[in-house]
């Protein structure tokens, strides 16, 4: 079924026909809504309530008369269920949180409403962040919208299969190990994870404070640009947020404008934009558990950058597999300490059976937390008891430093930018490893290493395989810049959309 939405091709075409006044931003409101009612089996949307939706078009709606709109002024949105909102609930896919209502909004949420958008809602996802499919959500698994029976991706799966399907034009959300790059490969839409500190984590439901960072989902490059750039910038709540380094480098305005001067750039150079640009191109990353049609599109991606002007570079990142046990170490510990507020006394979900204090903090957790969750709880926990904090989690953190050390020397003396895989394979079948539930943690291979290192990197889609139900999957390209360098990464990434249409295509459209 095609949505109203599928019309327009980006953020500037729905800019232009706002500003026009071809559509307004109550009637995209209600489009949007209805679109998300009529793709209900997606169970892409945990929570819409159209009364404050409506009430946030007719703001918008407002600047639009009055000439005070800005770049995303009318754009309908979702959020990811891990930012706390005002209205909606906030319930980090959990029942642990599963009738919590916010008092204020996160940081993302209130600058990307200062900005105009307008909030279809809040979007599925794993529990409290903890997934590679969002098959673990207390609210039932999202689907992915090329394949019903495969997964969209995790853990924003919901916020990228909703911008894959139209029913919204883009959509928040966290960056763990990977969490928006893989979800936007696996659905065949734009996302960015920026350095760490770029984006406020204020607002947003931890899971493992020293990785976590937010960002945003859209079709394509240039659509990614106008929402990180609300989204982004210095936070004095937020004790992670970077206000200095080299500058202002995280001042408001940063990204459209380090985008735009990389981009005239780039223009100057006709036939071959990228001339000069280097990029490097792992070769860990082609090795064993690659799929023949993921590797395939990939290096046709290269090619097509080559066209362009760019040199492709051979390099090593050596500690490339060792990134998934570190990771696996270091996330479940600071999810262990993090989630320790979910205790049935403060606010969440309180056992109604219990006999004294210890009793009722148990049993609220055992029926509040899915199997997921408790599984990372508890390795975190063993690898901070004594006795093994030596052991795992301080070698966890020299290995991390090693890892970013590996890609510090690889952009500073070899390459301008790194591109490869974002998945090994197409989008799984849904169910598939449940009976192996560590398996999915090997899928995340090429992206759990940048949250270590704390770089930004981005997924953009770049070609189509065969699922496993004999669909045609898209496959998205990773491409990985330096600290604090969104701007030129997305201008890369735009140039190669300029001449090709992976990213124009829509699931479930019609022709």
């Amino acid at each position: 079924m095609a949505t109203a939405l599928q019309h327009y091709s980006s953020l500037a075409s729905l800019r232009q026909a706002l500003a026009d006044k071809k559509v307004s931003a109550t009637e995209l409101a209600q489009e949007s809504l209805r679109a998300i009612d009529l793709h209900k089996v997606l169970n892409a949307f945990v929570h819409t309530d159209a009364e404050l939706t409506l009430a946030q078009a007719s703001q918008a709606d407002a600047l639009l008369a009055a000439g005070k709109a800005g770049p995303l002024t009318g754009i309908p949105i979702g959020h990811k269920d891990v930012f706390v909102t005002q209205g909606w609930r906030s319930t980090a896919g959990s029942n642990m949180l599963k009738n919590y209502v916010s008092p204020f909004d996160a940081t993302v949420v209130s600058r990307l409403l200062e900005a105009g958008t307008v909030s279809m809602g809040k979007l599925n996802c794993d529990e409290f962040a903890m997934g590679s499919g969002n098959e673990h959500s207390a609210f039932g698994p999202a689907l992915n919208p090329w394949d019903h029976t495969a997964v969209p991706g995790g853990s924003s799966g919901a916020s990228a299969a909703a911008v894959a399907a139209r029913l919204v034009m883009a959509s928040t959300g966290t960056d763990t190990g990977g969490s928006v790059r893989q979800p936007a490969a696996l659905c065949g839409v734009s996302g960015i994870k920026p350095t760490y500190g770029s984006v406020s984590r204020y607002g947003m439901i931890a899971y493992g404070s020293s990785l976590d960072q937010a960002g945003p989902i859209a079709a394509s490059a240039a659509d990614l640009v106008e929402m990180l750039d609300a989204m982004s910038g210095f936070d004095p709540r937020d004790s992670t947020s970077a206000e200095f380094c080299n500058g202002a480098i995280n001042a408001p305005g940063r990204i459209r404008a380090d985008f735009n001067q990389a981009s005239q750039q780039f223009t100057l150079s006709a036939a071959q934009p990228l001339k000069g640009l280097r990029i490097g191109v792992p070769r860990e990353y082609f090795g064993d558990g690659l799929s023949e049609d993921v590797a395939n599109a990939i290096e046709a991606a290269l090619a097509e950058f080559e066209k362009l002007g760019a040199q492709r570079v051979d390099i090593s990142l050596p500690r490339t597999r060792l990134s998934i046990p570190a990771y696996y170490v270091i996330a479940p510990a600071e999810a262990s300490s993090n989630l320790s507020r979910y205790d049935g006394v403060r606010y969440g979900h309180r056992s109604e059976n219990y006999t004294d204090l210890e009793d009722m903090t148990g049993k609220s957790r055992a029926e509040g937390f899915g199997p997921e969750v408790q599984r990372r709880i508890l390795v975190g926990t063993y690898v901070l008891s004594h006795g093994y904090y030596d052991a795992y989690y301080l070698q966890a953190q020299r290995l991390r430093r090693m890892i970013a050390d590996d890609f510090r020397t690889a952009l500073t003396t070899q390459c301008d930018v790194i591109m490869g895989p974002v998945t090994p394979t197409v989008a799984k079948q849904i169910g598939v490893n449940n009976d192996n539930p560590t398996a999915d943690w090997l899928a995340d291979i090429y992206t759990l290493s940048l949250n270590l290192a704390g770089l930004p990197g981005m997924s953009i889609p770049c070609g189509f395989g065969t699922g496993a139900s004999g669909a045609a999957l898209p496959i998205g390209l990773q491409i990985i810049g330096n600290y604090f360098e969104e701007g030129r990464l997305l201008a890369v990434a735009h140039q190669y959309q300029c001449v090709t249409d992976w990213h124009q295509h829509i699931a479930g459209q019609t022709s």
